[in-house]
């Protein structure tokens, strides 16, 4: 199952890409569940918050912020799909902590709650046809 978000939340393309901005997005992706604040992640690329938010934006389309948030939606959308984590351990897994908030963001994302997500995706996986490949 693919979304909009997905197409937002796929690696920016790094051909030509500012390398201070390669450096934070790698940042951001390193670690999900870590609360960095703007002015540590402008500290860690050499850049004032400012001129941080500016190339951010340009490069890859959202601030930081919202970068960070598609992420963590992308992840935990990801472990729906691939584990039977409960939602509270994909929450934690993805550094998020507020249900409801979680639920709406993800919801937003993705047109389903998680909960929801989560029953679509393994009744898709078990309606795929088995193909025999004769060789």
């Amino acid at each position: 199952m693919t979304s909009q978000a997905d197409d937002i939340t796929a690696a920016p393309s790094s051909v030509d890409m500012d390398h201070r901005i390669e450096t934070a997005v790698a940042l951001i992706r390193a670690d999900l569940c870590r609360t960095m604040t703007i002015a540590e992640l402008a500290d860690r690329v050499n850049l004032s918050i400012s001129h941080l938010r500016h190339l951010f934006k340009a490069e890859t389309g959202m601030s930081p912020a919202q970068y960070l948030k598609a992420q963590r939606l992308r992840k935990a959308k990801d472990l729906l799909e691939t584990t039977f984590l409960s939602i509270k351990e994909i929450m934690r897994a993805t550094g998020a902590s507020d249900k409801s908030r979680f639920a709406q963001d993800f919801r937003k994302a993705y047109g389903l709650t998680p909960t929801r997500y989560r029953e679509q995706s393994r009744l898709a996986v078990a309606c795929e046809p088995l193909q025999i490949i004769d060789e």
